[in-house]
């Protein structure tokens, strides 16, 4: 998570995806380098894998967690549970998002602890709702939103 630096030093963004689909993570780590903010990507295949590197890293956590709801061996809903539920992960902000959207599973994630919650759509969308999921996150000092503010894809689209 974000260290301490000296006033007027870019620190660039370090942003976790874990997404199984090898064209969403290009679309994203493509769309992360247009943004006009620094950050670093590292990116994970699938929820056992996110949880290995989470563990792995838990003294280095990123700014953010961008995690895909549906994903094979261990679901995104899962992981979310397990991160939120790790005394030294719970603090980690993340991000859900999937190709659909539905108010029950919004309910679900945001009771859960996920900060955000938006649809996988096409570039220019993703483009503009990762630029204001990372500028609301960094403005707000990375705290969560009110529930009605949740799901992005609705506000923004």
């Amino acid at each position: 998570m974000r260290k301490n630096t000296p006033p007027g030093t870019p620190v660039p963004l370090q942003v976790l995806l874990a997404d199984d689909d090898i064209d969403d993570r290009s679309v994203f780590e493509t769309v992360l380098k247009e943004l006009p903010m620094a950050t670093l990507l590292e990116t994970v295949g699938d929820g056992e894998e996110l949880m290995i590197y989470l563990s792995e890293n838990s003294g280095n956590l990123p700014d953010v967690l961008f995690l895909d709801l549906n994903m094979p061996k261990k679901k995104g809903s899962e992981c979310l549970a397990e991160i939120k539920g790790n005394a030294k992960l719970k603090r980690l902000p993340v991000i859900m998002y999937s190709t659909a959207v539905y108010d029950d599973i919004a309910d679900r994630l945001y009771n859960n602890g996920a900060h955000y919650y938006f649809r996988k759509t096409d570039m220019v969308r993703i483009q503009n709702l990762l630029h204001h999921v990372l500028s609301l996150l960094v403005e707000n000092n990375f705290a969560r939103p009110p529930r009605d503010k949740f799901v992005l894809a609705l506000a923004v689209e």
